[in-house]
């Protein structure tokens, strides 16, 4: 399949959440949050269906940028991930995940260069598609549950409150804007801002 140059995006940036209004303030859709932030800061919309997933695109620095949010729910992620991958050709090393980690505390962030899955089932999805983990991911905390007999699906699909909400929130906004220095700058100048 021919792409004019103008139209293949050079990065794809993956939000994981899970679709449906029940979901969206949950722990697990902080990638989805991400998107909400991050489109508004680029004045674009992701909305179009497309690879089963809502898309959209944009420029950051002299990069394109596909943004996604697959809407298979979270453990079927890396199938939206796989078909965009393989019809624009784009190599994991330029396929940024941003997704919720419970070993996290609340509102930290973490960036990383690739590694496994750490018992998340969307980046498991994405891992096991695309048959590589060698793709750039960035890690919003929203922290463990309060003990170890709490169900970690109960967990993660509920919603924080007061100053855990809070410090989710500006780690929300300040993974929006480590996105761009990724894709601008480099991963290595992301990490030393934003770890």
């Amino acid at each position: 399949m021919f792409f004019s140059s103008k139209k293949v995006p050079d990065w794809l940036v993956v939000f994981l959440g899970n679709p449906g209004e029940h979901y969206r303030e949950t722990r697990h859709n902080v990638g989805f949050l991400t998107a909400d932030v991050l489109a508004e800061l680029q004045k674009v919309q992701v909305k179009r269906a497309k690879f089963s997933a809502l898309t959209g695109f944009c420029t950051m620095g002299d990069q394109r940028v596909m943004l996604m949010l697959p809407q298979t729910y979270m453990n079927r992620s890396g199938d939206a991930v796989y078909m965009a991958a393989r019809s624009y050709r784009i190599l994991p090393e330029h396929i940024l995940v941003v997704a919720d980690d419970t070993a996290l505390e609340a509102g930290r962030l973490r960036i990383r260069r690739q590694g496994g899955a750490g018992g998340h089932n969307g980046l498991k999805s994405i891992i096991m598609r695309l048959g590589s983990e060698r793709f750039p991911r960035i890690k919003i905390g929203v922290g463990a549950p309060p003990h170890e007999d709490f169900d970690l699906a109960d967990w993660v699909l509920g919603k924080p409150k007061g100053r855990e909400r809070d410090a989710v929130q500006t780690a929300i906004v300040e993974a929006a804007e480590a996105i761009d220095v990724v894709i601008r700058e480099g991963i290595d100048v992301a990490m030393s801002r934003f770890n």
